[in-house]
């Protein structure tokens, strides 16, 4: 089948419609489709796992460059547009149920593997957490998501923001392209982005200090018009005198506020309170 689908006439043919409550905007535009699979970098050899692939206009994409597809779609309306759509391409093994739901590790068979998706807007930051959580990370995220969110992704200081700090403490995140959107159908009311999101093979922190981070970067984040001294003091239910204490311990001056620390000053804020507040692991 022609790579190049013509979207609304295949859902009128199988007589579907768009679901708003889905969030489904269909990427339709030969453009757009094209950048998000060259954000993907892929080699003949890679495993790729899509996230929505609505009725396949990414997915033939993808699995003429890909060793293997696993595209997982919510929509069980969709099944006999898809199966058509990709009968000729038997790379592809196709999933139904919620994302959110899956074992990503076992779904891949425990291999490396990357991600590109189109996913619909209100689900974008629990999709990067269950991605980046899982048993195996993917090596590398390509996702269209809100131009503003993807603003949000590649933020640095002094604009930092919680979402930022999340998704680049697993690597390197960028601003891939940019999307209108008239690049979908149907059209929604703003503009995407693609954000391509390279995971780092080894954590800018060691495992154990993981929730410590999440803990600090919430607290100074809950209340970004406070300096950290009080935000931290209130997030974590400690007095003033004590947050200021651990952020001096990081070579932090407690009068800045989150947005304006760089990831690397979160993970020496981190290690400081591991090093002040956490047990430590008993000799061997």
């Amino acid at each position: 089948m022609d790579p190049s689908l013509n979207v609304p006439q295949l859902l009128r043919q199988y007589g579907l419609r768009p679901d708003r409550r889905l969030g489904q905007n269909f990427l339709v535009s030969p453009g757009g489709l094209a950048r998000v699979v060259e954000a993907a970098d892929l080699a003949p050899d890679d495993a790729v796992l899509e996230i929505g692939p609505g009725v396949g206009s990414l997915t033939v994409l993808l699995a003429a460059r890909a060793q293997r597809v696993v595209a997982v779609e919510l929509d069980e309306r969709l099944r006999p547009a898809l199966e058509a759509v990709l009968r000729p391409f038997p790379q592809v093994r196709l999933v139904f149920g919620d994302i959110l739901k899956q074992d990503i590790a076992a779904l891949m068979g425990g291999v490396p593997y990357k991600v590109a998706a189109n996913i619909p807007y209100y689900i974008t930051s629990a999709v990067i957490r269950h991605l980046l959580g899982a048993a195996v990370r993917p090596e590398r995220v390509v996702l269209t998501v809100q131009r503003e969110v993807a603003g949000r992704i590649t933020a640095q200081p002094p604009h930092m923001s919680l979402l930022a700090l999340s998704v680049q403490v697993f690597g390197e995140a960028r601003l891939a392209a940019r999307l209108p959107a008239g690049a979908f159908y149907p059209r929604p009311q703003v503009d995407s982005a693609v954000v391509r999101l390279d995971v780092a093979p080894r954590l800018r922190l060691p495992e154990a200090q993981m929730d410590a981070f999440f803990r600090l970067a919430k607290a100074g984040f809950a209340q970004r018009r406070k300096t950290l001294r009080n935000a931290l003091a209130a997030g974590l239910g400690w007095k003033p005198p004590r947050a200021a204490a651990l952020l001096e311990a990081a070579g932090l001056d407690p009068r800045r506020r989150a947005e304006t620390l760089s990831l690397d000053e979160w993970v020496a804020l981190t290690a400081a309170y591991a090093e002040i507040c956490l047990p430590r692991s008993p000799a061997g």
